[in-house]
């Protein structure tokens, strides 16, 4: 007993001399994004990830591959939601070879609702699942923290998002095209790194419809740049 609380008094003592960023769980503090377009959808995402204060990875990527039409992007835990987009990604790839087709978003986002439903005290995961499929075109659903999973027209999430809210009301169109779904991603996700200390690095950008995806990276000097008064 005594040498248990001697260790015990050791660690907490240790504990208490360690920078913040060795004991806060690795984040993809992010700002996240989808938009659905006339024959597909555009998603995007900035690539820091951070425990506390410090930046652990820059070049994220944060939109992860579930089939060959159908992309998560990932807000919260790093490790909840790659172990949940490989799970997810998993189950999907096994119902495709059943059925003998290309799975549905509906599908993959269902899927993603019931894991973060089930285990919605265990887990810091927020996601995007966005796609095409033959049945139903470009899809965009969001299942945020809790399991709740609905679809919309375009979506934000992670901690930037809450910087962007009233850029993204006022500009977003409905019908838009390919490209000005591109812009309007790249330029809301450059006004939430200008303002968000967890979002940062590059922006990710890709265009999902019938015939695949589409990538593309934003870097450097090509990032918009806005007032920072």
């Amino acid at each position: 007993m005594a040498t248990n609380l001697i260790n015990s008094s050791n660690s907490t003592a240790s504990s208490d001399f360690l920078p913040d960023w060795m004991n806060s769980e690795v984040m993809t503090g992010t700002t996240i994004m989808a938009v659905e377009y006339d024959g597909g959808v555009v998603i995007g995402a900035d690539s820091r990830t951070s425990s506390g204060s410090y930046v652990v990875n820059r070049v994220t990527d944060k939109l992860t591959r579930i089939s060959d039409t159908i992309y998560c992007c990932r807000s919260g835990s790093a490790a909840d939601t790659q172990a949940i987009a490989d799970i997810v990604a998993y189950s999907l790839n096994f119902h495709k070879m059943e059925l003998d087709e290309d799975p549905l978003v509906k599908t993959a986002s269902t899927i993603f609702r019931d894991m973060c439903y089930k285990y919605r005290d265990s887990l810091v995961a927020g996601i995007i699942c966005a796609g095409w499929d033959k049945l139903n075109g470009g899809q965009v659903y969001v299942i945020p923290l809790g399991g709740m999973c609905i679809r919309q027209p375009f979506t934000i999430g992670g901690s930037g998002s809450t910087y962007i809210y009233g850029f993204c009301d006022a500009n977003y169109k409905s019908n838009m095209s390919k490209d000005e779904c591109l812009d309007f991603v790249k330029n809301a996700i450059a006004l939430a790194i200008s303002r968000d200390g967890s979002s940062g690095g590059v922006i990710r950008l890709a265009a999902i419809n019938k015939d695949g995806i589409d990538r593309t990276i934003i870097s450097g000097d090509q990032i918009p740049t806005f007032y920072n008064g």
